[in-house]
């Protein structure tokens, strides 16, 4: 149904620029183009834009902003900096011995009785 609705669109735009031709230029480029107002192309022509009109009539009533996707924002305050040129590094193996060092240093210092002397002074 989204196909024939485009082609619909395009025959009614082409529609709409033969009609601005004809009044600003007095010039029917449907008619110049395939033989004549009474030609059977023409006619043909002529008959698809008023049925592509017709089926874009729908539009007019549907709501503006109106989508069939949501729209909204899954990731908010979460970005994504990943490039589409590469891959990401995998940095958890560095964060985990990251996290590793800094328990064990915490664990080592021991503060003594000179350390607390020291800070007194």
């Amino acid at each position: 149904m989204k196909t024939l609705s485009r082609i619909a669109l395009v025959l009614v735009i082409i529609g709409a620029i033969n009609w601005g031709l004809i009044g600003l230029f007095q010039f029917d480029l449907v008619a110049a183009l395939f033989g004549g107002q009474d030609s059977a192309l023409s006619r043909i022509i002529y008959s698809l834009v008023g049925l592509s009109g017709l089926a874009c009539l729908p539009l007019l009533f549907a709501p503006l902003g109106e989508s069939k996707t949501d729209t909204t924002r899954q990731n908010y305050g979460q970005p994504n900096y990943a490039t589409e040129f590469g891959e990401e590094n995998d940095m958890t193996d560095i964060n985990n011995q990251a996290k590793q060092s800094d328990t064990q240093s915490s664990q080592t210092y021991k503060p003594t009785d000179s350390n607390q002397s020291d800070d007194q002074m």
